[in-house]
């Protein structure tokens, strides 16, 4: 799952390599027919912060606290009959000074299950403000309530405050937590944020894909919260968690989907893809900067034979201005005239993900970094030379045009500048 924004420079990632030789079809995913066709239940679990500081009487006049009772009264009579739906707290049961049981103040209110509307708002309905925002340990609270099962899984958080339980830090939370390939999302909802607020709530969201909303009014809050209910109860592709290898003889064999993945900075990642004579591999990688990196960073995808003969790659850099970076390339394997065999062998295609990111000292390098890799297997050209190498295809033709009218156009410019300054001296 990615985040709006990083959604958006994939997207433009997307479109370039589209421009010089297209990339995976969007409904090729859907017709890959790999998938179960009877999906679970979606899980949700909505994690509210109940600390001291939910006594705050600034959203509509009320407290932030009586704001979030009245939004959860209306999100759960909502809430579609397909999601199964959890509660959980932290910071309402200790109110004393001592942080080391405040940090362990969190508890489920309401199990993860078939929802019994009454008992739910009746649950919510005795909570009071009273202690420590332990976000960090309500997060890995959360997602060990959502363990089982193969479905989707999402987390709203609900906060008016940072975690208060340093040096355990939320965000590092949320990275271990998309790290272990068990497709949870964990989305944030800020209550009258301030600016470091918002960028530990934003940080956590990144991690997994999800998604950072500021709250001010108490209609904000039922509308958002409803709205990612909603979400985890739509059709989705899910990624398959995967883990490449150092080399090609050991990496996974993959099929056409989505596949996840962790890469550590400037870590090689093999995967293997067999290919029979006639069909064409399109495949595509976004490496997600999901912490603090130094600019100037790169992604390369290449594509070679067993023997370490490269096919074709595909690459871009950064800059440091997006926090995904995405590439993508095409290999047609050419149909064999007057086989012997019905079934021709299979080629096998080894696929290497790199990545050039460095980070500063201080920035932690574990878990590695948010892979997304997308496979497609489809019918090849009728004409490989269709797909020139480097996977730009016909795109040279036009990088090439367009070489030429910039160098037109430049001498063109040179003429005019020069007959300009010639008129200026003579008058």
């Amino acid at each position: 799952m990615i985040t709006r924004k990083r959604l958006a420079a994939a997207v433009c990632g997307a479109l370039l390599v589209t421009l010089t030789g297209g990339l995976l079809p969007a409904a090729a995913l859907a017709d890959s027919g790999d998938e179960p066709a009877a999906k679970e239940p979606p899980k949700v679990e909505l994690v509210l912060d109940v600390s001291g500081s939910m006594r705050a009487r600034d959203i509509d006049g009320q407290s932030r606290m009586s704001a979030a009772k009245q939004a959860f009264n209306e999100v759960l009579d909502a809430v579609p009959e397909e999601v199964r739906l959890g509660i959980r707290t932290l910071g309402a049961d200790y109110p004393g000074k001592d942080q080391k049981r405040g940090c362990k103040d969190t508890r489920q209110l309401y199990p993860v299950g078939e929802l019994d509307r009454t008992e739910a708002k009746t649950a919510v309905a005795t909570l009071a403000p009273t202690g420590w925002t332990p976000i960090g340990p309500a997060l890995l609270g959360a997602a060990d309530d959502l363990e089982g099962g193969n479905t989707t899984r999402r987390i709203v958080l609900i906060t008016d405050g940072e975690d208060t339980c340093a040096p355990l830090d939320p965000c590092e939370v949320a990275r271990e937590i998309a790290a272990k390939g068990i497709n949870i999302t964990i989305d944030t909802l800020g209550l009258v944020p301030n600016a470091k607020m918002r960028a530990q709530l934003m940080c956590i969201a990144e991690a997994t894909g999800g998604t950072y909303s500021s709250v001010e009014h108490k209609e904000e809050l039922s509308d958002r919260v409803s709205q990612l209910v909603d979400r985890a109860a739509e059709p989705v592709v899910t990624p398959v968690a995967t883990k490449g290898a150092d080399r090609c003889d050991d990496a996974p064999q993959l099929k056409a989907g989505l596949y996840t993945d962790r890469e550590t900075f400037g870590q090689h990642r093999w995967y293997r893809v067999d290919l029979l004579p006639g069909q064409e591999l399109r495949a595509s990688v976004s490496v997600a900067a999901d912490r603090a990196v130094n600019r100037d960073y790169g992604v390369l995808l290449r594509a070679s034979t067993v023997h370490g003969r490269e096919m074709v790659r595909g690459e871009a850099a950064g800059d440091g201005r997006t926090d995904v970076i995405s590439t993508g390339l095409r290999y047609p394997k050419p149909e064999i005239e007057d086989a012997d065999t019905d079934k021709p062998a299979a080629e096998t295609v080894c696929l290497r993900v790199s990545n050039s990111f460095s980070a500063p000292a201080s920035v932690k390098t574990s878990p590695g970094l948010p892979v997304e890799l997308t496979l497609d297997v489809v019918d090849g050209p009728d004409n490989a030379a269709d797909v020139a190498f480097f996977g730009l295809g016909r795109g040279w033709w036009l990088l090439g045009l367009l070489t030429l009218a910039g160098f037109a156009a430049g001498l063109l410019w040179g003429w005019i500048t020069r007959l300009r300054i010639a008129v200026w001296r003579t008058n």
